[in-house]
């Protein structure tokens, strides 16, 4: 018969390791994906010669350290649908929450 406190102590270091590696996916999933001139070209289909253009001018968000040029996914990606356009079914929906929310008195 295997000892209890045997058993115990397995559960509780497989428990440990568990947490381990979810605490460790955890912290390199919060990390900012970092991209280079060349991905941000690559990942917009445009030349580097337009993206250093859009960074002369402040257009796209980016970071500078020396003579290097980083740029952060997730702000490129903001960035990229700021300014996009609602379907006719957005706009309708939008209106209506608006009507129904503003009633007209007279």
């Amino acid at each position: 018969m295997e000892n209890p406190f045997e058993i115990i102590i397995e559960k509780l270091e497989s428990i440990e390791k568990q947490l381990k590696n979810l605490r460790d996916n955890q912290h390199s999933t919060f990390r900012p994906q970092i991209m280079t001139i060349e991905q941000v070209a690559n990942y917009l289909s445009l030349s580097k010669t337009t993206i250093y253009g859009y960074t002369f001018r402040n257009t796209i968000p980016y970071a500078k350290r020396g003579k290097r040029l980083y740029f952060e996914k997730s702000a490129i990606d903001e960035w990229l649908f700021e300014n996009s356009r609602k379907t006719t079914n957005d706009l309708e929906r939008i209106a209506s929450e608006y009507i129904h929310k503003n009633p007209i008195r007279f």
